[in-house]
């Protein structure tokens, strides 16, 4: 099940950030807990931060961040992981595939995501899920930790209804 983040997710989200097997791959540096709330509440602020739960339980998280104007048939999908502890159980696809089914009942049509290169585990997973490269961007993100930049893959997915 996908509902809106709210206030009382911050440990699961702050935790799913910061934690060493996932954070190279999402957007923040590391931080402490009191350096990402007001982070964590411009997300909330904002009614772009998702949770995915089963059974009741978070599992994962991810953002839709929509387009405007000639472009709001386009949602942005960001930020999207699984807990570790849950890793390797079907919950990636299982959550693709209801971020695709809440994205078209919301009248998105179009879904963009970016993720390095280097991440062929995320990229199979959004090419299961229908997804297409477009193009790659040339060290668009900066590891400030690593000191290196990192290329990433354009990739999106189109609604059949406008195929």
């Amino acid at each position: 099940m996908i509902r809106k983040a709210s206030s009382d997710d911050f440990e699961f989200v702050y935790g799913v950030y910061m934690h060493p097997d996932v954070n190279r791959f999402l957007l923040y540096e590391m931080m402490d807990a009191a350096e990402f709330r007001p982070v964590f509440d411009e997300l909330l602020a904002r009614g772009v931060k998702y949770i995915y739960e089963n059974d009741g339980l978070p599992v994962g998280m991810f953002k839709l961040v929509p387009n405007a104007y000639r472009s709001s048939h386009v949602v942005y999908l960001g930020g999207l992981a699984v807990h570790p502890d849950f890793a390797g159980k079907g919950y990636g696809m299982s959550m693709m595939n209801e971020i695709i089914l809440y994205a078209e009942q919301h009248g998105f049509l179009r879904m963009e995501l970016s993720l390095y290169t280097e991440n062929a585990k995320a990229r199979r997973l959004y090419e299961k899920a229908g997804f297409q490269e477009e193009g790659i961007s040339r060290k668009l993100t900066y590891l400030r930790s690593e000191n290196v930049f990192i290329d990433e893959v354009l990739m999106s997915w189109i609604s059949d209804k406008i195929k």
